[in-house]
């Protein structure tokens, strides 16, 4: 159960603070349209959990929020001498009993202070399942997280819609009995999230196309064996259709030719198929899912990839978690990296304490997840913008509501470039149709980018109503 709130706290929020009445969860399991290859693992189906919550505020009025993540311990949990079947039964089993302990809470809290009062017993659940299903080494928190990511998504729609206000509207004073202080630190003292979000969302926002490990570069490379369903089956077609001008290029970690050839390549045919769109822009992040045994493999590739191409050089705009998460095993000290490009932690984040390590070892900034949780992304992106930290915000192949979800955060944040979101390449028939008719110029990414003119009403603009009646 969560901790009771302390006699202090302020009444500017008696009437806004939220009971949990319910939550529910729902699953379904999902196919790749292709293989999504990353760092040592390919994902072929994963299992979709959508979450609604019925709250009630302190006028006595009642609402209901939604949230939804990929459960995708491949990526949370990819611990190789373990099969994925009883990893990702141990998430689905966490996440029902965060469920039901959310669900058991009986005090009024803001979102955010039920998200950080739950984290000790949400560790302790992950514990108690996997021990109860002889999973070791236990599951890292951050699988804890996701798990418990699509519950807390839902709370914090729930609390806009029934105060009848935006989510994001409702990180300030007088919505939030508690300042950040409470969380990362005195230093924060009189201080807000409010004060460190956008006022309204981007009308636009870049989006990031995933290159997996195994994707097709060029139409040359495609065959009968690529599915025929009029989407494109390889990067080429991929950018000549969506002007995609922002590339994530996967790479191995552990193959120093292979990984320098791929980028490369990627550049070349962005660069040539944009030209071919009068689009001059190109943006690469490069990420190896922490394959790599220590910093010195990325330095090498980037000074192998600037003497062989400068413009692929400057147009890499950062690189992302190179190393393994645990962040206090070696203690890689990633300034030689960040000497040549920014280094952005990403695993290795799991809360305030492993953004202070990361930041004594030299990670120039941080990697936003909504599968992190909602709450904590308010409180880590709070902290990264008041130090003037770079942050992205990033994908767990979101599909359905967990990318309407991601691409309205990234639009209320400062991210550097835009949101990566790549649900359209790997998920396409992951979302319902309601969903792709409202919020058509977020499934579908023109010139480059998603606009968020759907984003509107209440909680965290789903316009629900309008998805239940087909749009």
């Amino acid at each position: 159960m969560p901790a009771t709130r302390a006699a202090s706290d302020g009444v500017s929020s008696l009437l806004t603070d939220i009971r949990i009445h319910a939550v529910e969860a729902t699953y379904t399991n999902e196919t790749c349209r292709t293989p999504l290859k990353f760092g040592a693992v390919i994902v072929d189906e994963v299992p979709f959990c959508r979450v609604k919550v019925v709250v009630e505020n302190g006028r006595g009025d009642v609402a209901e929020g939604w949230g939804g993540i990929f459960l995708m311990d491949l990526w949370a949990w990819p611990t190789p001498e373990l099969p994925h079947q009883a990893k990702s039964a141990a998430m689905l089993e966490i996440n029902r009993r965060y469920c039901c302990l959310v669900e058991s809470a009986t005090e009024a809290y803001h979102p955010i202070d039920l998200f950080v009062a739950l984290e000790p017993e949400l560790a302790r659940l992950n514990r108690e399942v996997c021990a109860e299903m002889a999973l070791s080494p236990e599951q890292p928190f951050l699988g804890a997280l996701v798990c418990a990511s699509p519950v807390d998504a839902a709370v914090h729609d729930a609390f806009g819609n029934v105060n009848g206000i935006d989510s994001y509207g409702g990180y300030g004073p007088d919505f939030m009995c508690r300042d950040l202080s409470a969380f990362v630190g005195s230093e924060f003292k009189g201080r807000y999230p409010a004060q460190y979000i956008r006022p309204e969302y981007l009308p636009e926002v870049p989006i990031f196309h995933l290159v997996g490990g195994l994707d097709k570069l060029t139409r040359a490379e495609v065959d009968d064996s690529d599915p025929q369903d009029g989407l494109p089956n390889c990067l080429e077609d991929w950018v000549a259709r969506d002007g995609m001008f922002c590339l994530k290029v996967k790479l191995r970690g552990t193959d120093l030719e292979w990984d320098i050839d791929r980028t490369l390549a990627v550049h070349r045919i962005g660069r040539m198929e944009l030209a071919k769109l009068g689009e001059e822009r190109l943006y690469l992040s490069a990420d190896t899912n922490e394959q790599c045994e220590d910093p010195a493999y990325i330095v090498e590739y980037l000074r192998r990839i600037r003497e062989a191409n400068p413009q692929c050089f400057q147009d890499i705009l950062y690189i992302e978690q190179p190393t393994e998460r645990d962040l206090s095993a070696h203690r890689h000290d990633m300034r030689s990296i960040a000497a040549l490009k920014p280094v952005i932690v990403d695993e290795s984040l799991t809360g305030p304490e492993s953004f202070d390590l990361a930041l004594e070892l030299g990670w120039s900034g941080i990697a936003l997840k909504t599968c992190k949780g909602h709450s904590m992304d308010m409180i880590l992106a709070s902290k990264a913008r008041h130090l003037g930290l770079l942050y992205t915000v990033q994908d767990l192949t979101n599909p359905s509501l967990a990318l309407i979800h991601s691409v309205g955060l990234g639009a209320r944040l400062y991210t550097m470039m835009g949101v990566e979101a790549n649900s359209r390449q790997f998920f396409p028939e992951s979302t319902l149709p309601g969903e792709k008719r409202v919020h058509e110029a977020i499934f579908t990414v023109r010139k480059g980018v998603a606009r968020t003119d759907s984003l509107r009403g209440t909680g965290l603009g789903y316009q629900m109503e309008r998805i239940a009646s087909g749009g």
